[in-house]
């Protein structure tokens, strides 16, 4: 069953007197559960990508489904509904407030959700726990490693229990062991089922997905698996 399905989506800025294409027309399917790398050089489109499957910007043409919802022609009050509860974020700047406690800042969906607060603790404490920091839930950024810190972003993008999981750079700020970790824990989540769609630059990063898509100039120019065919090209 797919989860992500986008049609001729299209997406340009104006820049002074120049128009700069992000993306060209992008056909695209993700299945529930894949894990699923997208790469490409600089200026290739890929986070314009991974904004707009992120429902962080809307398209100029084309349409995107999420679950099967259309999600392309939402209202903004829609599309941040829908960013809370179904899609969950991981950045490369671990995006955390410094001021919170780990637990706090997994929390900071469900508030925005308006759960409970008991409620709120159990679901941030069981998300900590899944990425194996149950035991610094007080603890505040800065008194974490930067692989703790992802961990703690990795357990705020599950705590909704989201459809989708994006992932930007993720181990762009971490050393080559820890980036290896947060790589070990995605694997881990995918074979738990979660669907994840990880936007990266580095070919190793890329291999430990299922499927590889490649940009160039705001197109795909490859949709393989890992180890086999291609897709698409």
């Amino acid at each position: 069953m797919e989860i992500i399905r986008t049609e001729g989506l299209s997406r340009h800025y104006e820049m002074g007197d120049a128009t700069i294409h992000a993306l060209r027309g992008i056909d695209l399917v993700v299945r529930r559960g894949e894990y699923v790398a997208i790469m490409g050089p600089s200026g290739c489109g890929k986070s314009t990508l991974m904004n707009l499957l992120g429902c962080l910007d809307t398209p100029d043409a084309g349409r995107y489904w999420l679950g099967g919802r259309l999600v392309s022609e939402l209202s903004e009050l829609e599309l941040a509904r829908l960013r809370n509860s179904e899609i969950g974020f991981v950045f490369q700047a671990f995006a955390l407030l410094p001021r919170l406690s780990a637990l706090a800042n997994v929390e900071m969906p469900l508030v925005y959700a308006g759960i409970r607060m008991a409620e709120r603790h159990r679901r941030a404490r069981e998300a900590l726990g899944r990425v194996g920091l149950g035991d610094r839930a007080r603890h505040r950024p800065t008194e974490l490693s930067g692989g703790q810190r992802q961990r703690v972003a990795i357990a705020r993008a599950l705590v909704t229990g989201p459809q989708l999981l994006l992932a930007d750079e993720p181990t762009g700020n971490l050393d080559s062991g820890t980036g290896a970790e947060i790589l070990a824990l995605f694997d881990a989540l995918n074979r738990a089922g979660n669907t994840l769609v990880l936007v990266t630059h580095e070919r190793e990063v890329a291999s430990r997905a299922g499927r590889t898509i490649e940009l160039r100039d705001g197109f795909v120019v490859s949709d393989a698996q890992n180890g086999g065919s291609d897709a698409a090209a």
